[in-house]
């Protein structure tokens, strides 16, 4: 084998093994059966296999697993195929048994899994607005707590309908008491602060934004949605209801572009423009991550106490497997702080901002 062949196999493995833990680790030990499976998939002679084994760059940044495992799951909530329920049911969990299911799934459906690499997951989640509004109720201390926002990779953007959300984290309650969407995770340490804020505009980008009126779209975003956990179904369905409400403001662009439209935008006196993404950074090219990081530099130098500019994040440390929120705010706050540590999919978020 060449030495080219040798560390794609090498990158393959270790993606899969990277994968497999982090569903583990975050209680979701069925897709982490799925996810080991593709080793076996990949010894095959199916096209998916091909793909896989094949695959250029670095599988971990491209979220390569997820992306068949998405189509799989797919399969069995479009009713196209249900013979891997019982893996997703907990039912089956011998390696062994999986795999060999999985491999049969495969080689009967190859051609509609293999579409599934084009495009990265979608894995827009509405337990993650727990940490921004957190953020922003942290932010409220320190910048005018009327915020117009920006969000960078916002898929179907469940997370710009934020607003419309009801929050109770840890014994801060914030957000409209009636609404659907009730976001409630396990609070570790001290609560957020309480402020009253207001949230004046949430707009929203994404490469390949999903419309959640449509039915085929709004299924293909719940086939990312790891079948471990129910409530996260529950979530999709309670956004697709406030969606159809009033749809979100979304636009189909490059999230560089987006930035730069953004940041020149008027802002408002007494205003705090928020740009913020969760779980997407990673996806995006090193130079698009530059070009951004500049950007938000470069207009946080010329804010001002009244229009004051933040960049609130929650992203994977691939190091640690931990999910950071991480507030920068300027003037003032040039120096990222991290908030808190939080579970991928909202379950729980561990406060120590303060």
């Amino acid at each position: 084998m060449s030495e080219a062949g040798i560390m794609n196999t090498k990158d393959f493995t270790a993606a899969l093994d990277w994968q497999a833990t982090h569903a583990d680790e975050n209680g979701a030990p069925c897709t982490a059966r799925i996810v080991r499976s593709l080793e076996q998939v990949a010894k095959g002679d199916t096209e998916t296999a091909k793909r896989m084994t094949n695959w250029p760059g670095l599988t971990l940044k491209d979220a390569m697993p997820l992306r068949i495992a998405g189509g799989l799951h797919h399969l069995l909530l479009s009713g196209t195929d249900d013979r891997l329920a019982p893996v997703y049911a907990g039912d089956i969990t011998d390696q062994r048994d999986v795999d060999t299911l999985v491999c049969a799934v495969v080689e009967t459906h190859d051609a509609e899994l293999v579409a599934w690499f084009d495009g990265p997951p979608q894995t827009n989640e509405a337990g993650r607005s727990a940490s921004i509004m957190a953020a922003l109720l942290w932010l409220a201390q320190h910048v005018p707590a009327r915020f117009d926002m920006f969000e960078l990779g916002a898929s179907a953007g469940v997370n710009t309908m934020m607003d419309r959300y009801f929050y109770r984290l840890g014994e801060t309650e914030v957000g409209p008491k009636a609404s659907p969407m009730r976001i409630q995770p396990e609070w570790r340490g001290v609560s957020p602060p309480s402020a009253d804020l207001e949230i004046l505009s949430i707009r929203g980008c994404d490469v390949g934004p999903i419309d959640l009126s449509n039915k085929e779209a709004a299924l293909r975003l719940k086939s990312y949605v790891w079948p471990d956990a129910a409530e996260r179904m529950e979530r999709i369905d309670a956004a697709i209801q406030l969606a159809g409400d009033r749809a979100p403001n979304l636009v189909q662009m490059d999230a560089g572009l987006f930035v730069e439209q953004g940041l020149a935008r008027e802002q408002q006196p007494g205003t705090t423009r928020v740009m913020f993404h969760s779980i997407m950074w990673q996806y995006m090219p090193r130079e698009t991550q530059d070009a951004i990081t500049a950007a938000m530099q470069e207009a946080g130098a010329g804010s001002s106490p009244d229009k004051p500019l933040a960049w609130v994040s929650l992203e994977t440390d691939p190091a640690t497997f931990r999910h950071e929120l991480r507030v920068r705010y300027w003037p003032g706050g040039e120096e990222e702080v991290c908030l808190a540590h939080a579970h991928p999919h909202g379950a729980w978020v561990e406060w120590s901002g303060g």
